[in-house]
């Protein structure tokens, strides 16, 4: 299943995805100069290959934390005291088994991980912190950073230009 090729028309249609991912098989044909049952057809084909991870709704928090109550977001580098694969790899899926972390990453040349938290105040922050960097997991450095402001939250991802004939995505600016 993953021996296809992507042209113009699967790129078009991850395009639009991308940008909103609630448009009808109908909306999402014609925006890609496509059937309904081809555009649906071809989704499920990339779906199938593992290209498109999964579909989600995206919330403004600024907006929510106004109705709920004040959310805190928090980029926070850590650093283990080793950095063989077994540390490595027991901190990520830690990190990752917590709710709180919306992404994590491993990085080089600095800190280890990367992660991006989002927590309802600095009181979960805190509890947050005692069961992730205060484990038997050896962390050696955590620095943490506080977001005063979202200027900007894309997870879209660049694709390549793809031919004005194939298809006619979006014409908003991304």
């Amino acid at each position: 299943m993953n021996d296809f090729s992507i042209d113009a028309t699967d790129l078009a249609l991850l395009d639009a995805l991308q940008n909103d991912a609630s448009l009808s098989w109908q909306a999402l044909g014609q925006r890609c100069g496509v059937s309904a049952p081809t555009a649906l057809r071809r989704v499920r084909r990339l779906q199938a290959a593992g290209l498109i991870e999964r579909q989600v709704a995206i919330l403004q928090p600024d907006r929510l934390a106004a109705r709920l109550g004040q959310g805190l977001v928090a980029i926070v580098e850590v650093t283990l005291e080793r950095q063989h694969a077994q540390a490595l790899d027991a901190f990520e899926q830690q990190a990752c088994a917590e709710p709180a972390v919306q992404q994590c990453y491993r990085v080089s040349a600095g800190p280890d991980f990367v992660l991006v938290v989002a927590v309802p105040d600095m009181a979960a922050y805190h509890a947050l912190s005692e069961r992730l960097f205060c484990t038997a997991l050896q962390v050696r450095q955590v620095k943490t950073y506080f977001s005063v402001r979202r200027a900007k939250a894309d997870l879209r991802l660049p694709l390549p230009r793809h031919s004005a004939t194939a298809a006619t995505a979006d014409p908003a600016p991304h």
